[in-house]
C-alpha cells in the first residue's frame, strides 16, 4: 500500500468511528459528556494528523477536501485544549465528517487494487 493510500485509509476509518460514536446522541448530551467528548476528538485528532502526512501533491490534486482545516482542527485539539469549542466539535462532526467520507471513501483503493 502507498504511503497516501494508508493515509486516506487512516482518515477513512477515524471518520467513520466519528460518526458511531455520536449515533443517536443530542448536542445536549454530547455537550455534558466529558467522556464522549474526548472519545469524539480522538479521530478528529488522526484525521488531522494522517491530513498533515498526506504528500503535498496529492493534498493538490484533491482541492475540493479540505485538507487545512482538517490539519487546523488537529492543531486547535493538541496544542490548545484547554480551548477547545465543543459546541465546534458538534458541528464538525454533524456537517463536515459525513462529506469528508463521501469525498475519501472513493479515494483509498478497494483490498484487491492493492
Amino acid at each position: 500500500m502507498r504511503r497516501d493510500d494508508s493515509y486516506l485509509l487512516d482518515i477513512l476509518l477515524a471518520a467513520r468511528q466519528a460518526l458511531k460514536f455520536m449515533d443517536g446522541i443530542s448536542r445536549e448530551e454530547f455537550e455534558e459528556d466529558d467522556r464522549l467528548q474526548n472519545a469524539v476528538m480522538r479521530p478528529l485528532e488522526i484525521i488531522g494528523e494522517a491530513s498533515a502526512r498526506l504528500s503535498s501533491a496529492f493534498r493538490k490534486s484533491h482541492p475540493e477536501i479540505s485538507w487545512n482545516e482538517m490539519i487546523g482542527m488537529r492543531n486547535r485539539l493538541i496544542h490548545e485544549y484547554f480551548r477547545v469549542n465543543v459546541s465546534a466539535v458538534w458541528d464538525t462532526i454533524q456537517d463536515d465528517i459525513p462529506i469528508l467520507i463521501r469525498l475519501v471513501e472513493p479515494l483509498v483503493p478497494k483490498e484487491d487494487e492493492i
